[in-house]
């Protein structure tokens, strides 16, 4: 069985980041991840996730394979060599996430079903004269975060999002931070279904209102300026920080 030695693992980290003239702190806050976990990696306690591989790589100016055999590699490397890397790499943790789509779930119907009848009400819209910035704005992102949160959206977050107080969640171009906020598998799916919940209403929900107040208002602009837009836009973001905090 190949696997990496923890303890020359943790000896390289730290050999790297004085190199760099970092403290632990200082790592960590670079990474996005807790003090706590880079002195775990450093004592030999655990390994990063895989995930962070590339980016601890990055940032020391080293690749990855250095990270895998904990030591820089002058030479090129041998046959025998090359096969104990790849045989590390490929016994190195590294499970495929599992994603909405791949499970079933109402989401995804209720998401199509949001999205037709938003297409629509965009169209009725349009044809009314009632279409605005805010409509195509909020219509747009809803559509967007809706998509990623009923469909692409990782069922289960790594190990290490549990172990550290992680504020940070990139996936497939999607990025969410809420400073103060720590994401976990305890309050993650409570966070998909606010989104999700938030997608659908502003997809079905916000069209009708732009219409409403379009034909009441002449000054409609200067209402999305001050209300409408906060209030919509808010709403990617309160309800997933209030959840996330409930169920932290």
């Amino acid at each position: 069985m190949y696997e990496i030695d923890k303890q020359k693992f943790g000896m390289f980290i730290a050999s790297l980041r004085r190199e760099k003239g970092l403290t632990q702190k200082e790592l960590a806050r670079q990474l996005f991840i807790s003090d706590k976990a880079v002195s775990k990696w450093e004592t030999g306690v655990s390994i990063p996730d895989t995930a962070l591989l590339i980016p601890i790589a990055e940032l020391f100016g080293v690749t990855v394979t250095e990270l895998l055999m904990c030591r820089r590699m002058e030479q090129e490397m041998d046959a025998e060599l090359m096969e104990s890397v790849v045989k590390t790499a490929v016994s190195y943790p590294a499970p495929k996430p599992v994603r909405a789509y791949q499970v079933k779930n109402k989401w995804g119907k209720l998401y199509v079903i949001s999205l037709i009848v938003s297409c629509i009400e965009f169209l009725i819209s349009l044809m009314g004269g009632y279409v605005t910035t805010g409509l195509i704005v909020i219509t747009g992102l809803s559509m967007a975060f809706g998509g990623y949160y009923c469909f692409l959206a990782v069922m289960k977050l790594p190990p290490y999002y549990d172990e550290n107080r992680i504020s940070v969640y990139c996936d497939m171009g999607f990025e969410m931070s809420f400073p103060g906020l720590a994401f976990n598998n305890n309050n993650w799916q409570h966070i998909l279904n606010a989104g999700r919940i938030w997608a659908i209403l502003s997809m079905t929900v916000y069209p009708v209102v732009n219409a409403l107040l379009v034909s009441c208002l002449q000054d409609m602009w200067f209402l999305e300026l001050i209300l409408v837009l906060p209030a919509a836009l808010g709403g990617i973001f309160i309800p997933v920080y209030v959840v996330g905090k409930k169920y932290e």
